[in-house]
């Protein structure tokens, strides 16, 4: 019988213990120290008898309980079985984001939430609810960011101009939606700027979350209505708007000045050297407000809804940029910790997720760019697999 280490797992430090967390399924296993080094003797297929002799300075007796320890709980598999087929098929499968997006991917999977035996309604009273009492000595995160020293500029509210674009057709707009990357020197009007904020980034209504107090809704799908990411901007080209770094107040409909001067080069840096991106007008930073999700979900999974918020907000952008006559774009590739920086975040409760930005799209952009690219014919499908 040989053995091998699971290939998808990760050891880490946890409230004073070494932990090992195997993937998909779990849980994480509290181990001895000395654990690490009995694995990495099975790194390869393995008898135990040959791990034995490579590490002659253990007890003999002690090697063969950890070992059966570690076969129990999946942390060295046996060869040939489904098991260890299933572990090498999700290592190559997921071999060049392994081992960071693979166990974020399996480590929060298939989450349980206990449901609670059914009780009779509970008579009205204007105490607060222990959940309540609770969140309060918590101290429950503000709903909304602000910057009380900071110089602000009041945007306008309600332009005409762009409430007649935006009663475009819904469909003439999802078709028209392009990534755009390429733009004119032309500067973005303040009131298209604060239409496209307001539109994505501004309260709709306010609700009552019981024990979570009031909470408000945006054009944009959000879990539990939390609201978490905030808006950033980095501008460049618009109209009666210094350049520089600026914090879009939802609740003042402001702009909050954190840092004077932005250039084209900030912009391509920051965006990991995409010196197309560089052009546009205007970055936004989607910048997660940790506390504001995570006191109400407790769950690691909730990460992954704040992920998918910040998509459902880049897509309300997108798309309402389109109908305003913008040239959006968005990207993943950015460097978070200098924008961290350059914001004034601490990269740790306040985290960025997402760039998106905007501009005058180039009616002329170079030839090799998407836009540019013609219809794909036969010739292109014989070499595309499709099914």
């Amino acid at each position: 019988m040989r053995l091998r280490r699971r290939r998808c797992l990760v050891c880490y430090w946890h409230e004073g213990a070494f932990a090992a967390h195997p993937y998909p399924g779990g849980p994480a296993v509290t181990l001895p120290a000395v654990g690490a080094t009995i694995l990495s003797a099975f790194e390869d297929w393995t008898t135990p008898e040959q791990a034995t002799a490579t590490l002659a300075h253990l007890d003999g007796a002690t090697l063969t309980q950890a070992v059966t320890t570690l076969r129990k709980h999946g942390l060295v598999l046996e060869e040939g079985s489904a098991e260890a087929d299933r572990d090498a098929a999700i290592a190559h499968q997921w071999r060049s984001w392994e081992p960071e997006a693979t166990f974020f991917h399996y480590a929060t999977q298939d989450i349980h939430i206990a449901q609670p035996p059914a009780e009779p309604p509970a008579e009205p009273t204007a105490e607060p609810t222990a959940a309540r009492q609770k969140l309060e000595i918590e101290q429950l995160p503000p709903i909304f960011t602000d910057h009380p020293d900071a110089e602000r500029i009041l945007l306008p509210r309600h332009p005409t101009l762009d409430q007649d674009r935006l009663r475009a057709p819904l469909a003439e707009v999802l078709y028209a939606r392009r990534t755009h990357r390429h733009f004119t020197t032309d500067p973005v009007d303040l009131n298209t700027l604060a239409s496209l904020l307001s539109i994505c980034f501004a309260p709709v209504d306010f609700i009552d979350a019981g024990e979570f107090g009031a909470v408000y809704r945006r054009t944009s799908p959000a879990g539990g209505a939390r609201q978490e990411l905030d808006a950033y901007l980095a501008i460049t080209n618009v109209t009666g708007v210094p350049a520089g770094l600026y914090h879009y107040n939802s609740l003042q409909h402001s702009l909050e000045l954190l840092d004077k001067g932005f250039t084209h080069d900030d912009a391509t840096h920051l965006c990991a050297g995409q010196d197309y991106f560089g052009q546009a007008a205007f970055l936004v930073i989607l910048v997660a407000v940790i506390e504001r999700a995570r006191v109400k979900y407790r769950t690691p999974r909730s990460y992954r809804v704040s992920l998918l918020n910040a998509g459902h907000l880049g897509q309300t952008f997108a798309l309402a940029a389109t109908a305003l006559g913008l040239g959006p774009f968005q990207t993943g590739a950015f460097h978070d910790t200098a924008i961290a920086d350059r914001l004034g975040l601490d990269n740790t409760s306040r985290t960025p997720l997402y760039v998106l930005g905007a501009g005058h799209p180039d009616p002329h952009p170079d030839p090799g760019s998407e836009h540019a690219l013609p219809p794909a014919e036969l010739d292109a499908f014989r070499t595309t697999p499709l099914t």
